[in-house]
């Protein structure tokens, strides 16, 4: 997978990105890849917090892959610094290729040199491929996760 690049999104990312987060049943429900000025506020937002990382993989000029790192200061665990990943999505024809679990290395990685004692995600829980992918990757699914729509 040498010929993959992961890079920071640019905001010419945005249609293909948005296009993989609507690439699915949960995603098809809540993404309007038809409106993009929402996505084009959310990553003004985005880019100009440092402790943001909208990522991207890329194949000879194609967006093909994307994810959210966040990083987050925290006084639990002696001041821990932990980071959440976010908005995995890979290009429908990518699947199966092995660019997921090169996003997701790439996000550990990065989180370590970010100083991060812990990378947390969460998964749908109707998501269970995801879940063995993540739990093949060495993620433990430790906690229960709650939300609450605003």
């Amino acid at each position: 997978m040498s010929d993959i690049e992961i890079r920071r999104a640019t905001e010419a990312d945005l249609p293909a990105i948005v296009a993989m987060l609507a690439d699915d049943p949960l995603g098809a429900a809540r993404e309007s890849p038809d409106d993009l000025a929402p996505y084009r506020a959310a990553y003004k937002t985005l880019v100009t917090d440092p402790k943001q990382h909208l990522v991207v993989a890329v194949r000879e000029g194609r967006t093909i892959g994307t994810l959210q790192l966040t990083v987050i200061p925290g006084l639990s665990r002696r001041g821990a610094t932990r980071s959440i990943i976010e908005a995995v999505r890979i290009h429908r024809d990518e699947r199966g290729t092995g660019l997921g679990s090169q996003l997701i290395e790439w996000a550990v990685a990065e989180s370590r040199t970010l100083g991060c004692q812990m990378v947390q995600l969460t998964s749908d829980a109707t998501r269970v491929d995801a879940h063995r992918f993540y739990e093949r990757l060495g993620f433990e699914a430790s906690h229960l996760g709650f939300k609450l729509a605003l």
